[in-house]
């Protein structure tokens, strides 16, 4: 996540604020990073930065229906890092 981090880092600001949150989700942790915009996808990738699935964001706001169970499973919420800019 560190390389993730970098890159949202390279970036412009984000309104909201770019982020990355930890979870255990389906017997792992993963790491989710939050819609930032219209029709921009969530990312929700796992422990090895692969992404698996987007629950949330897009044109439909339901991310790509590949997780949506995500937000009902979801468990212990660690935010790993915040945009201060």
């Amino acid at each position: 996540m560190e390389d993730k981090i970098r890159e949202l880092k390279a970036k412009d600001v984000r309104n909201p604020p770019a982020a990355v949150w930890q979870y255990e989700y389906d017997g792992q942790t993963v790491y989710y990073i939050p819609p930032y915009c219209c029709d921009v996808p969530s990312q929700l990738y796992d422990s090895n930065c692969n992404l698996i699935c987007s629950p949330d964001g897009g044109f439909t706001g339901r991310g790509d229906g590949k997780c949506n169970d995500f937000f009902e499973k979801r468990t212990n919420e660690r935010l790993v890092w915040k945009d201060a800019r």
